[in-house]
C-alpha cells in the first residue's frame, strides 16, 4: 500500500463508512454522507487550505471526481460544526484501531490556541466568556484565546483532549477530562503519565493514584529529584514535537473559528487529520509514525 493522500483518503472513507453503516433516518438522505464529510475535512486539513470557500473551489479542479457532491460554503460549515461529536468519535475509533492505543505511557500538556490579536477583536468576539488572556511560556508572550489540553502517547496518538479558558488550572482540567471520560483509564495497569512542573499537585496525585495511575514530572529545585528525572527531558520533547506538528503542519492556531462551536470543530478536524495519518502510517508500516509529509501536497 502506498503512502499518498489519495490512498489515505480512500482507506479513511472505507473505515468510517464501514463503522457508521447506513444511518436509520427518516426523510431524504443527505447528498453528502457523514463518511464523505469527515474525509473531506481531513483532506482540507492535510492540504493546509484554511478557507472553506477556497477549499470548495479547489476540489473540482485538483481532485476531480473525488466527491460526487460538494455543498456550498455555508452548508459545509454548518455540517462540520454540528459534526463535532462525530469527529471526536472517529478520532477514538481510529486510535483504537492502532497498536499504540495500549501504550502504557502517556504525555500531557497544554498549548495556546490563539483566537484574536487586537483588543477590539477580543471585545467583539463571540468567544467572549469562553476565551481569555493567557501566557505562553514557550514563546514568552501573552495571547487571547483558548488552551488545547492534549493527552497523547509518546508517538503522538491523541488519547483525549479538551479546549479550556487559559486561566483554568491545568491540573483541574486534566482531572475534569479524565472524569468526563473514565473509559480511557479502564484496563490500563501500570499506566504512567508524564507531565511538566505545572502539574505538581497533591490533589492530582491522589486523584490518579485512586485510579491506579502514576504521574511523573520534574521536581522543583528545593525538592529531592525523582530517581528517573534524567529520563524526562527527551520524553517531554515528544509532546513539544506533537504540538509543533499541529501548529506547523496543520495550522492549529490559524483555525479561523469565530464561535466556540467553530473553533472546536476546526481543532477536532486537525486532531482527526493527525490521528488518521498515524493510523495509516502504522497500517502501512511506515518508519515514521507521525510523518505528514506524504499527505500535505
Amino acid at each position: 500500500m502506498t503512502t499518498d493522500l489519495n490512498t489515505l483518503l480512500t482507506a479513511l472513507y472505507v473505515k468510517i463508512d464501514d463503522h457508521l453503516g447506513r444511518a436509520a433516518r427518516t426523510g431524504r438522505p443527505p447528498r453528502l454522507t457523514d463518511a464523505e464529510l469527515l474525509t473531506l475535512a481531513v483532506a482540507q486539513a492535510m492540504l493546509g487550505i484554511r478557507s472553506e470557500a477556497r477549499w470548495l473551489r479547489f476540489l473540482p479542479r485538483h481532485l476531480p471526481g473525488a466527491f460526487t457532491y460538494l455543498p456550498q460554503q455555508s452548508g459545509y460549515n454548518k455540517r462540520l460544526r454540528t459534526a463535532v461529536p462525530l469527529l471526536k468519535h472517529i478520532i477514538r475509533v481510529l486510535a483504537l484501531d492502532t497498536d499504540l492505543w495500549t501504550d502504557a505511557t502517556w504525555v500531557v500538556d497544554s498549548t495556546p490556541v490563539e483566537c484574536a490579536r487586537s483588543r477590539e477583536a477580543a471585545k467583539r468576539s463571540e468567544l467572549a466568556g469562553w476565551a481569555g488572556y493567557g501566557y505562553c511560556s514557550s514563546h514568552s508572550r501573552f495571547f487571547w484565546g483558548l488552551r488545547l489540553h492534549l493527552v497523547c502517547t509518546p508517538a503522538g496518538l491523541p488519547i483525549t483532549w479538551a479546549l479550556a479558558n487559559p486561566k483554568l488550572d491545568e491540573r483541574q482540567v486534566l482531572m475534569a477530562i479524565l472524569d468526563h471520560d473514565p473509559s480511557v483509564l479502564a484496563n490500563r495497569p501500570g499506566l504512567l503519565i508524564i507531565a511538566d512542573k505545572g502539574y505538581v499537585s497533591r490533589e492530582l496525585d491522589a486523584f490518579l493514584a485512586e485510579r491506579g495511575v502514576r504521574l511523573l514530572r520534574p521536581s522543583y529545585r528545593n525538592r529531592t529529584p525523582h530517581p528517573a528525572q534524567h529520563l524526562l527531558k527527551p520524553v517531554r520533547q515528544l509532546i513539544e514535537s506533537v504540538n509543533d506538528t499541529l501548529k506547523g503542519q496543520l495550522d492549529l492556531e490559524l483555525h479561523g473559528g469565530r464561535t466556540i462551536d467553530g473553533v472546536t470543530a476546526r481543532i477536532a478536524q486537525r486532531l482527526l487529520a493527525l490521528t488518521a495519518a498515524i493510523w495509516h502510517n502504522r497500517a502501512t508500516g511506515q518508519p515514521t509514525t507521525r510523518s505528514l509529509i506524504a499527505y500535505d501536497h
